[in-house]
């Protein structure tokens, strides 16, 4: 009977609109774009700041976080792509052994934080005319609700699995396309995108509570250095249940590489949190 106790899971890949198909995967990234563009509305209603400007951020930030993990998942985990197909880079297509529209797969966490970074940097420079910490501490908010529905949409594609499980955990999960043309073998696995989505969610309910009924704001980057300890925190321990990824996975002393990759973060938050206290704002249209 301990087959009863974990889940099948086998979902179509998405909803099917005639010759179209609209792919769950895409639908969480519209979902966590359309979510942020409202959060940051309300963001900039209550610090005085022109919501003109949410359309040039929305910008900024898609190319930032579609480009930067795609590039981060091909540098970090699969160099020979630039090889053998150099398109499939930069475009959502495969086009080798043959041509297939693919659809953006493959984007990497650590590289969509690095193009967050440069453009928000960018983007303070030409519109807010601020130091790059104050957009940083709100824009956080909505990328933390964000990366629980990614983490939610990579779940519903059967992608970044997890380690296989004890067959009596009530909350494994038989991921069947994923192990039948990645693994060639069916066994429970370990939910690591719900850990993640999990530990996210609950992040953003944290980061609200911060900003809204705290007075950590006045401190410029005391809350981009909470998200960074604990986002890259949980990534470092969800770690432990995941299957490698990609080519280029390696392990040393017992640590892969998305985790030797979250520890520069998680050490960049510590140094940017302690040193807040140095950095008050005042909020000259108050």
């Amino acid at each position: 009977m301990s087959h009863l106790l974990y889940i099948i899971w086998d979902p179509s890949l998405g909803i099917h609109l005639g010759n179209f198909t609209l792919r769950y995967y895409s639908l969480m990234y519209v979902i966590a774009f359309g979510l942020g563009f409202y959060l940051m509305d309300i963001i900039f209603k209550k610090d005085h700041i022109n919501r003109k400007l949410l359309d040039p951020l929305f910008i900024y930030m898609f190319l930032a976080v579609i480009l930067g993990a795609r590039l981060g998942h091909v540098l970090f985990y699969q160099k020979e792509l630039f090889v053998e197909d150099p398109l499939a880079v930069f475009l959502p297509i495969r086009t080798k052994p043959d041509f297939e529209f693919t659809g953006f797969q493959g984007l990497a966490s650590h590289g969509a934080a690095i193009g967050i970074l440069i453009s928000l940097y960018l983007f303070s420079r030409k519109y807010l005319k601020r130091n790059i910490l104050w957009i940083l501490d709100r824009i956080v908010i909505p990328v933390a609700i964000g990366g629980m529905f990614i983490r939610f949409g990579n779940f519903i594609n059967s992608e970044i699995v997890g380690k296989v499980c004890s067959e009596n955990l009530p909350w494994g999960v038989l991921f069947i396309q994923q192990d039948t043309h990645e693994y060639g073998v069916v066994s429970p696995r370990h939910p690591a995108q719900l850990y993640e989505a999990l530990g996210y969610f609950l992040l953003f309910i944290s980061l609200l509570y911060i900003y809204f009924k705290t007075d950590k704001k006045k401190y410029l980057g005391w809350i981009f250095g909470y998200f960074l300890i604990i986002l890259f925190g949980i990534r470092f321990i969800v770690e432990f249940f995941k299957e490698p990824q990609g080519k280029e996975y390696i392990n040393w002393f017992g640590l892969n590489t998305g985790q030797w990759l979250s520890i520069p973060f998680i050490i960049a938050g510590i140094f940017i949190l302690i040193t807040a206290k140095n950095r008050l704002y005042i909020d000259k249209n108050k």
